[in-house]
């Protein structure tokens, strides 16, 4: 099964003066933030998400970890995002706390699937039900359900109209001992909704009321 891995100073806690970019910056990363890094490289996932550290965005806040994933079939992509961990030691207003998790789902859908006017509020409940499910609370949570239909002309008039979903949201974990939210339990979560939209089963026997996404037309080749 796939490892989150990653290495703390690869972009990690980079501050948003040019000069702190020289990587400097990680190595006096709080040690709540470390201890929340820690968590998220020792997760363990269901063998159909490929994860790997990414850079994070450099100017959201002084510290920061960034994961990609790919939800697999063969050799088949059914679903990618990224998951971005936020920390700022001194707190944030619009947070209310000193971590926020960023994140960013796609997938591609049937196009009648798509057109559903129930499907943003049914993708935002996922998200929801996905953190609700492992017990985990949040506060300040927000985001967007996007819906993007292509219809193909001319040279390329040949391939099949194609909808994609979109998922954007944000929200703040809820600090425990020594200020260190439970990430790990936040990446499982999020990995839960990463399936879910691909149109997996659901990983245990426990999840077998959990409605997924049906499968699209055609997952793309990788």
């Amino acid at each position: 099964m796939a490892a989150a891995q990653g290495r703390l100073s690869d972009g990690a806690g980079e501050m948003d003066d040019p000069k702190e970019g020289d990587g400097h910056a990680s190595r006096t990363a709080p040690l709540p933030f470390r201890a929340a890094v820690e968590a998220l490289r020792a997760v363990r996932l269901r063998p159909q998400i490929e994860i790997e550290q990414v850079p994070p965005p450099q100017r959201l806040a002084p510290f920061a970890y960034a994961l990609e994933a790919t939800v697999v079939d063969g050799d088949q992509d059914l679903a990618d995002g990224r998951l971005v961990l936020l920390h700022d030691p001194a707190g944030h207003d619009a947070w209310r706390g000193t971590f926020r998790l960023v994140t960013l789902v796609r997938a591609e859908l049937e196009p009648e699937m798509a057109a559903d006017p129930l499907l943003p509020d049914v993708c935002w409940s996922w998200l929801t039900g996905a953190l609700q499910a492992r017990g985990l609370t949040c506060g300040e949570p927000s985001g967007t359900v996007t819906r993007a239909s292509s219809h193909y002309f001319g040279g390329l008039s040949a391939r099949p109209a194609a909808s994609q979903i979109e998922i954007r949201a944000s929200w703040t974990p809820r600090e425990g001992l020594g200020g260190v939210p439970d990430t790990a339990a936040h990446l499982a979560s999020w990995c839960d909704l990463l399936a879910q939209v691909a149109g997996l089963p659901p990983a245990g026997p426990g999840d077998a009321s959990v409605v997924t996404l049906p499968q699209r037309r055609g997952p793309q080749p990788r």
